[in-house]
Formats: structure tokens, sequence, C-alpha cells
């Protein structure tokens, strides 16, 4: 015989719920507005108790030789690696008489293009007078180094164009040779020698004229560049505020230390899986949330709405209580304050009618076999975000099996931005086994009213049996 069962499969859930995350770490917004606040104080107290060091600044205007109006800044950059070698950094010091080595220099100053012919250069000194003076000593040593080298390339241009023009003049007077005194107007029946030799008179006159064109104007060109290149800031002392120095580091630890909080509350909420959201606590405990209740009090205004849900809830316990066969557990996680003063509360509202309400706890540790006990029937008051999921899904099974019926869940301090929906419309499908067997001899073998069976499998008959 053939059967099949018509299940649907549950939808994938996701790897990460994004809503529980959000609400898990905002619930430990305490946490990291701490690190925050440490992040302030922290950034605060490094301004005051490591202050900068004395510095200066100056700001020098070079000129180049290669100057473009479409130029990248592959100049200055080029002058701003040149300002941090060695050889710069020695004449520095030697112009200051200074013992100190230039690679330990290197590293007090550096300089930055603010433009593409503006340089700036940031020092640092054991006080302000030296600063300056390591500030003017460097942009001296570079505007030197930039003019010599500035007038070496200029000169080694012009030299190589006197030689090329040397050259040139030396080729025009063989040819002139090579013409003598013949005209190409005199003779019309001169060879074709004689003509290639006249333009190649004309042509080496020009280019000697060029190449000497050209060396006068890399010579003009120098003194552009000499006259160009000076300090147009001179060395001052950069003042250093410490209230706003204090301000500026202590926002950056607040959003530092903000981050890392964050980052460590999503962090643990991933690791640790501890349920918010009613709708996961009723899903994980197979019972719906009947009720919620704040921690603590909360402020004078909403005190009476606390005190106002908490009678509405006593109430709705001590009608189920009376109407209960048997005792009604109250069962703990994570509060139990809060059960102490709900069981006080409803057996004030009970009076001697009624079963006996008995309160336990289902923390780790819990002695299962004593909980049938207290109560054939029980309401869970838990606190969201105490028990991770795997716990809550331990509680549900061990009350599955020892046959005790869970009435609902009262959440705790549940998250005030929490809408999602808490009940469980077909909870025995979830975590509560045996319940039906219990919801049957409660009612005598027929079915409780407030919970739904699972439909039965169907079952197709083979065909011996259709024969039959």
């Amino acid at each position: 015989m053939t059967t099949s069962t018509n299940e649907e499969s549950p939808a994938a859930a996701p790897l990460i719920d994004l809503q529980g995350l959000v609400a898990a770490v905002r619930r430990r917004r305490r946490f990291w507005w701490s690190l925050a606040l440490l992040g302030l104080l922290a950034g605060a107290a490094v301004a005051v108790l490591l202050p900068p060091p004395p510095s200066a600044v100056t700001k020098v205007l070079v000129a180049h030789r290669e100057d473009q109006p479409n130029d990248t800044g592959t100049l200055i950059r080029t002058d701003v690696a040149v300002l941090g070698t060695s050889r710069i950094a020695g004449k520095a010091l030697r112009s200051l008489k200074s013992s100190d080595r230039p690679e330990d220099f290197m590293e007090d100053y550096r300089g930055t293009g603010v433009t593409n012919n503006l340089l700036q250069i940031d020092v640092t000194g054991d006080s302000d007078a030296e600063a300056v003076a390591r500030a003017e000593a460097l942009a001296d040593a570079f505007i030197a180094d930039h003019v010599k080298r500035m007038r070496e390339s200029a000169n080694a241009e012009a030299k190589a164009l006197d030689d090329q023009r040397d050259r040139m003049r030396d080729e025009l007077a063989e040819v002139n040779k090579a013409i003598g005194g013949r005209s190409p107007e005199g003779d019309p029946e001169a060879p074709a020698s004689t003509e290639s030799l006249f333009a190649r008179r004309a042509e080496l006159t020009s280019r000697i004229a060029d190449y000497g064109q050209r060396a006068e104007e890399a010579r003009i060109g120098t003194p552009r560049v000499v006259a160009g290149t000076q300090i147009v800031d001179a060395p001052r002392a950069v003042r250093h505020s410490l209230p706003k120095a204090a301000a500026t580091d202590g926002a950056i630890g607040l959003v530092l230390g903000l981050v890392l909080g964050l980052a460590l509350a999503a962090v643990g909420a991933v690791v640790a899986d501890r349920p918010v959201l009613r709708r996961d606590i009723a899903a994980n405990l197979g019972a719906s949330v009947i009720a919620e209740l704040p921690r603590r009090p909360g402020r004078r205004w909403q005190r009476r709405r606390t005190r106002a849900a908490r009678e509405r809830l006593t109430t709705t316990l001590a009608r189920t209580v009376r109407g209960s066969a048997e005792p009604v557990s109250l069962l703990e996680l994570g509060s139990a304050r809060s059960t102490s003063v709900l069981a006080a509360d409803l057996t004030g509202a009970l009076g001697a009618e009624g079963p006996v309400v008995g309160v336990g706890s289902v923390a780790p540790g819990t002695a299962w076999t004593d909980l049938p006990y207290l109560g054939g029937r029980t309401v869970l008051v838990v606190r969201a975000g105490h028990g991770c999921a795997a716990w809550l899904h331990t509680v549900a099974r061990q009350l599955a099996d020892q046959r005790i019926a869970v009435i609902g869940v009262v959440l705790i301090d549940p998250d005030p931005r929490d809408r999602t929906d808490g009940t469980l419309w077909d909870g025995l499908h979830i975590a509560l086994r045996g319940h039906g067997e219990r919801s049957a001899r409660w009612s005598g073998g027929g079915r409780h009213r407030s919970e739904r069976l699972p439909m039965p499998a169907a079952r197709v008959p083979d065909n011996d049996q259709e024969a039959r």
C-alpha cells in the first residue's frame, strides 16, 4: 500500500534577520553609547595630555621652466619629493649648525603641494623659535637647490644647442667651400649637384639660426625661474587651540567609539542569537504572546499605563485559572521579580477560590521532572533577549515532554518598536508535542476550544484496496 502526505515545506529562513538584529542592537544602546562616551573622553584626554609639539609653517612659490596650464601637479609632487631628501635636510642642518642626523630631521617636517606652483612646508621643533628657524632654513635650502638645478639644466641645454650649432657651422663651411664662387643664376646649365649644395647651404643657415635662438632662450629662461622661486609666506609659528583640539579629538573619539560599539553589539547579537521580537519568541517557544509588561515601572506618565496592563493581565489569568480543572503555574525565564509580582497580584485576585498557582523557573539547571507538581498548565513569563534560541527550544521541548500545556507567554521588557505578531495560529505544529493528548484528556476526549489540532494526512488507497 502506498501513502502520500500533502505537506507544505516551510519557507527558507533568512541567514540574518535584519529586523531582529536591529532590535537586538537597539536594546544594547547603553553598551554602544557607553563606548561612544568613552571614545569622547579618550579623545579629549589625548588632546589635553598629549598636545602637539611646537610647529611652524612657510610657503614657497616654485617656478618651473616646464610650467604648462594643463599640468596635473606632477612638477609640484616632484618638488615635495625633493624636499624630503637627505640632501635638502643636510643643507638646512648645516645652515642651522646642528649636529642632528638628516634622517632624523626628515621625520620632523613634511611638504605639501597646495597648488601646481605653491609648496607648503610644515616643521616641528622643541620650541616655536626653533621650529621657525628650521622652516626658514628648509625653505632657503630648497630654493637654492631648485635654482641650482634649473641653472644647471638650462646651461646643459644651452651647451648642447651651441655644440649642435657649431657642428652645423663646420658643415656649412664645407658646403661653401664646395660651392666656391659659383652662382645658380649665373650658370643656367649647372649640374643638379650644384643645386643641391645651394639647398643644403640654405637649410644649414636656417638651422644654425634656430639653434642659436633656442640656446639664447634657454639662458634667458633661467633668470625668470630664479626670480619666480621665492618665499611668499614668511615662516611663522602655528598656534594650537586647546579647546579646538579637544573638541576635534573628542568628536573623532565619539564617532570611533560609536562605530565600534555598534559593530560589537551587532556581532554579539548574531553570535548570542537571543530572540527579541515577539514573533521570534513565540515561534521558538511554540506559544503565543498574550501580554507584555515593562521590566521597570518607567517614568511617572508611564506608570499608569503599566499598572493598567498588569491589571488586565491579572484579570485574564484569574479567569483562566478559575476555568481550569487543575493548578496553573507561572514559570519565569530571566524575570524572577516580575513573575513574583504577577503571582502576588494573581493570588490576591483569586483569594481562596480556584486552584493554587505555583511559581517556578525554566532557566538553565531546571529540574524538569518537578515542574508537573506546580501545575499541569503554565504561563511562561519570559524577558525579551534573555534566553538564546536554543534554550527556548529546549524549554518548549521539555514542557511538551512533561505534558505541561503552555497557555501563553507574558513578555517582559519588550522592544517598544516591535510591530511583529506574537500570535501562533498553528502552534501545535511547532514545538508542543503531546498537547493534543493533553487537550483531549482535559475535555474528556474532545478538542480543547483554544487549540487547533493538525489536519491528518490524506491517505491514497492502492489498487488492491480499491478492488476490494
